[in-house]
């Protein structure tokens, strides 16, 4: 059974998940900046090489990020569902989970785009 504290987790969840993604987002723009400069600068080929290996890792993220995004908006949205056949639809917690859904499918339709 959801309860109004489920569904204030599960909309934290989504908004701590996007903070993540725009910040592993900046690291890779930051780091691809650094591993450019290396490369221009003709740094030592292993210190490069770590360098790479570190970019690589943060794109990595970047996927991960979107998956457990998609995962906890499902999970958000079935919990507002779930609440909403209940007949509880008032509150701040709700419109902040409608809110929070509406900005993550915008992110997801920005990055499609």
């Amino acid at each position: 059974m959801a309860t109004v504290r489920n569904l204030k987790i599960k909309t934290s969840t989504c908004k701590r998940i996007v903070k993540e993604l725009h910040s592993y987002e900046k690291e890779v723009e930051r780091e691809a900046a650094k591993t450019a400069d290396m490369k221009e600068k003709g740094a030592d080929p292993y210190d490069l090489k770590q360098q790479e290996n570190v970019l690589a890792e943060s794109r990595m993220m970047v996927p991960d990020c979107h998956k457990r995004l998609e995962a906890s908006l499902a999970d958000l949205k079935a919990t507002l569902a779930e609440l909403e056949e209940a007949n509880e639809k008032e509150g701040p917690e709700f419109e902040d989970a409608r809110s929070t859904i509406t900005e993550v499918e915008k992110l997801f339709q920005t990055t499609e785009a």
